[in-house]
């Protein structure tokens, strides 16, 4: 199985919901600058931060993730 970090899903529900960077980052307790190199794969989110991600958004940390198969 294949593990990696679907950064494009942080930024595709972001403007889903037609929040900017720092409108997420505040939400999320985290710093626009954090959130910016995880949309860009620069860095990856720990385990907490993704927990804030995914209950922000209402989805599982595997969707964040990219995960898809079990």
């Amino acid at each position: 199985m294949k593990y990696y970090f679907n950064n494009n899903k942080i930024a595709e529900m972001r403007k889903e919901r037609n929040l900017t960077q720092r409108q997420l980052a505040k939400e999320i307790e985290t710093s626009q600058a954090n959130l910016s190199r995880w949309e860009q794969g620069l860095n990856v989110p720990s385990i907490i931060e993704c927990w804030k991600i995914a209950d922000y958004f209402g989805v599982s940390i595997d969707f964040i993730c990219g995960r898809e198969e079990f």
